[in-house]
This record gives C-alpha cells, sequence and structure tokens, in this order.
C-alpha cells in the first residue's frame, strides 16, 4: 500500500471514528463519556493534512454527528434555519480545529491544548447571550449524566463544562503529537481534573440537613389542545385526582404547562373548581393555562381556597407562542414543609428554565424549591428536563418538573434524581389517562458562586480567546511538526 493511500485510509478513518463518537455521544439521548473523546481522533490526524484537508474532515465529522437531531429539527424549524443549526456548529468547531493544528505545527503545545475549550466556551457564551433559545443546543447538557462533572456549574455556571469536556481530548492530542513534551501541561491539566472531581464528588457526598415537602405531580397526554368548557372539563379531572394525592401527604399539587384554552365565565369556573380543591385538601395548587387572548398564565391556589397569585411565562416560544406577552415578574411564596418550618419557592414555565439569569435571581431571592409546569414534545423530553435540572445545580435549589408529553421529575441542588415517571405512562389506559408522582423533595436555598456572581468564567474565556489571535513568539521547544503543504 503507498504512503498516500494509507494516509488517505488514516484520515477516513479518524473522521469516521469522530462523526460516530459525535452522534451517539450528543443529542436527544446522549453517552456522555463518547463526547469526550469525539474531538480525539480528527485531533490527532489533522497536523499530517494540508489546511483544507484538515478543514474538510473535522467539517465533515461534526456535520454527520449533528445529524442526530436532523428530524427533530425538522419538527420544530423550518428547512433554511435547520440548515443552519446543523452547519454553522460545523464550521465553528472546523475553525477551531485550524487553530489547533497550528499551533501544533509551530510547536505551541500549551496553546494547541487550550484553544479548543477556549474558544468553543467563548462561542458558545456568544452565540447564547441574546438568543431567544438562550442555552438550548449547548454541549454541556450531554453531560448530565456525570453527576461529579456537572457539580462545577455551582461555580461557573454551563460553561466549563464544555469546555472541560474540550480539554481532555485536546491535551492529549498536544502531548502525542511529535513536539517538545510538556511535563508541566500534563501536570497541570490533571491537576485540574482533580480539582474539578475532587469538587464534585464533595458536592454530591455533602448533604446539609434541610427542611422537606411532600409534592405531587400530575398529568396527562390524552387531551393537548382543549377549548373553553372542554378546559374546564379537564380541570374537574385533574382535580378528581387531587383527593388520592393529598391522602399521600401532598402539600402541593403541580399540572403542566398550557393545559388548555380559556378565558371569561370558562375560567371563573376554573377557579372556583380549584379553590374549592385546594380548600378541601389543605393543599397548595399550581395550574399553567393560556389566559385568552394573550397571557401565558401559572394561577397558585393558596390552601385556604383562594387564588393567590398568577405567574406569567418570561420567555415565550418563537412562532409557537408568538401571540403571547411576555411576563416580567417572579413570583415567589412561603409555604410550610412537612416538619412545619416555612420554605420559599418560586415559580417558572417551561422554557423559562432554558434561561439561567431567572433562575440564578431566583436563588438571590432565596427560593429552595422551583415549581416548573412544562409541555415538551416527546422525543426532547429527556433533554429538556435535564436542561432544566441544570439551572438547579448552577443556582443551588430543587426542582419540581411536570411537562406534558415529557417527564414529571423531583430533583435536587445537585442534580440528583428523587423520583421520575412519563406523562405517557398512563396513555393507554382509556378510563383514567392521567400519570402522578408523588415524593418527598428537599427545600433548601444554598447560594452558590455561580448565582452570585453570574457568567465570570464565560468573560474569561471571551478575553482568553482573543489572547489566541495576537502574535505570541513559538514556545520553546524541539521544532514544529513535519505534515503537508498548505
Amino acid at each position: 500500500m503507498d504512503l498516500n493511500r494509507k494516509h488517505l485510509i488514516l484520515t477516513a478513518v479518524a473522521g469516521l471514528v469522530s462523526a460516530l463518537a459525535w452522534f451517539f455521544g450528543t443529542g436527544l439521548h446522549p453517552v456522555w463519556w463518547l463526547t469526550w473523546i469525539a474531538p480525539l481522533p480528527v485531533l490527532l490526524v489533522v497536523p499530517r493534512l494540508s489546511r483544507w484537508s484538515a478543514l474538510g474532515v473535522a467539517f465533515a465529522a461534526f456535520t454527520i454527528g449533528g445529524l442526530n437531531v436532523w428530524s427533530y429539527d425538522r419538527i420544530v424549524t423550518p428547512f433554511w434555519l435547520t440548515m443552519v443549526i446543523q452547519l454553522a456548529p460545523s464550521l465553528v468547531f472546523s475553525f477551531i480545529v485550524l487553530m489547533h493544528r497550528k499551533f501544533i505545527l509551530r510547536g505551541q503545545t500549551i496553546r494547541a491544548a487550550f484553544a479548543l475549550s477556549v474558544l468553543w466556551s467563548a462561542v458558545e457564551y456568544l452565540s447564547e447571550f441574546r438568543s431567544p433559545h438562550s442555552t438550548w443546543g449547548n454541549l454541556a447538557y450531554a453531560q448530565m449524566d456525570c453527576l461529579p462533572l456537572i457539580q462545577i456549574a455551582s461555580i461557573t455556571g454551563i460553561w466549563a463544562i464544555s469546555f472541560l469536556v474540550f480539554l481532555f481530548p485536546s491535551t492529549i492530542a498536544a502531548l502525542i503529537a511529535p513536539v517538545s513534551r510538556k511535563p508541566a501541561l500534563a501536570i497541570t491539566v490533571a491537576a485540574i481534573y482533580a480539582a474539578v472531581f475532587g469538587y464534585g464528588a464533595y458536592r454530591l457526598h455533602s448533604a446539609p440537613t434541610s427542611r422537606r415537602v411532600t409534592v405531587a405531580l400530575i398529568a396527562s397526554d390524552a387531551t393537548l389542545h382543549p377549548e373553553g368548557p372542554a378546559t374546564v372539563a379537564l380541570v374537574q379531572a385533574y382535580v378528581d385526582h387531587i383527593p388520592a394525592l393529598a391522602s399521600q401527604g401532598a402539600k402541593v399539587i403541580v399540572v403542566p404547562e398550557k393545559i388548555g384554552h380559556i378565558k371569561g365565565d370558562d375560567l371563573a369556573q376554573a377557579d372556583a373548581i380549584l379553590e374549592q380543591a385546594a380548600r378541601d385538601n389543605h393543599a397548595t395548587i399550581l395550574v399553567n393555562f393560556e389566559h385568552q387572548p394573550n397571557l401565558h398564565e401559572a394561577r397558585l391556589y393558596s390552601p385556604d381556597g383562594r387564588l393567590e397569585a398568577t405567574y406569567e411565562k418570561h420567555h415565550i416560544l418563537p412562532a409557537f407562542e408568538s401571540h403571547l406577552l411576555p411576563g416580567t415578574a417572579r413570583l415567589t411564596f412561603y409555604r410550610p414543609s412537612d416538619d412545619g418550618s416555612e420554605g420559599k419557592w418560586g415559580v417558572e414555565i417551561c422554557k423559562d428554565m432554558d434561561f439561567p439569569l431567572l433562575s440564578r435571581q431566583y436563588a438571590n431571592d432565596g427560593a429552595g424549591l422551583l415549581l416548573v409546569p412544562a409541555w415538551d414534545f416527546i422525543v426532547d423530553g429527556r433533554l429538556h428536563d435535564r436542561m432544566a435540572i441544570l439551572r438547579g445545580v448552577e443556582s443551588g435549589f430543587s426542582i419540581a418538573r411536570v411537562a406534558k408529553q415529557g417527564l414529571l421529575t423531583l430533583t435536587d441542588d445537585r442534580g440528583r434524581f428523587l423520583a421520575e415517571s412519563s406523562s405517557a405512562a398512563q396513555l393507554q389506559n382509556a378510563s383514567d389517562p392521567f400519570t402522578t408522582l408523588t415524593g418527598s423533595i428537599s427545600v433548601r436555598n444554598e447560594p452558590t458562586i455561580y448565582a452570585r456572581t453570574g457568567d465570570w468564567f464565560a468573560w474569561l474565556n471571551l478575553a482568553f480567546a482573543v489572547l489566541f489571535f495576537l502574535p505570541i513568539g513559538r514556545e520553546n521547544g524541539q521544532g514544529a511538526v513535519n505534515s503537508s503543504p498548505d
């Protein structure tokens, strides 16, 4: 086999392995550890390629890997936007890989090791800064099953997770490259991971005592778009399950987002039903309607049988909810826990949880538990649920989230599942297509560094990203790598 053919096969294999790792390591059902190795085959081969060949293999690997969400993106976005979503990240990844390659060829091992992490994190932050979808699509969400790693979000927010995922393969590639070895680099990066995972292990095993409350979640996918009187009938169907939930000790019952469209006399009738149910069962009830013509409203009913407060969704889903007015006020309130002591609770609705800032504000308000009605699109239920869970890790509160066409989950401020079920669990039961979930959850506000300081790590990456484009001289070493001519 001649050298060129062998080179071509090696490049193709590297691209294919990387593409498969991206495909299964990201998307709606990611295998978290595959993301750590996905860039490595490409990073190892690009110093031996011309600039355009390196660009091509990096672009192809990332694009093929991104096809894991093609069918989902086509459901929720027009074709042109789907193409942008698919190709723009591939271009960014390819450009950063070229930066890594350049530093390897120049013998700049340290810059090669950190380029991918710093530049990717900076681009993620810039692309999500004013986006109507905020952190949706962030690579960090692929790591939600790696609990020790995601604890770093309590210090840095979401931004350090992608950084750490990319630092691993780029450091290996930099150390393997036939340039001067950098023991200091290996020791430094090893120390970073030891500190991050050590902190994560400590945080997971630290269990401060806290007040707890029994929460019940209830959802049904049988009726998705009721109007007027049909919404009132659905409210009654939900209420019929409340006595059984209250008998299990539930002090609060939460139903999914936008269970129906309602206004006028129908809303007054629904209010009367829910107020009576709250009073009879001595429970707090949170119900979410589309209050026509243009409000997306969660209504809170107190145990004494009154409509206590309303909360309007802050972050409206583009296209699907463009006719609705976004809210601007947060909702917090005090409730007794199972031991009688009072805790502070808050409310967000579905897409609100994609935005770290709003959750940080709730944390700084002192909220120890967030009640979150939601509505997912079935296939994205797992991912969207875990996006919400990361807000609790970042800002230090527990979450009770109930989604139509999604999951019902109770999670603590470490991202651990206390209970989980699917809204579709009872869908085939025509006589009672309601899924319920009851469990005890902590009500503890544990202020985090991230909640207090915000996106400092993202800004730090932006500052370092600028440095990568400055003409800093070659590092001391034994010379650059020989490669194919550009």
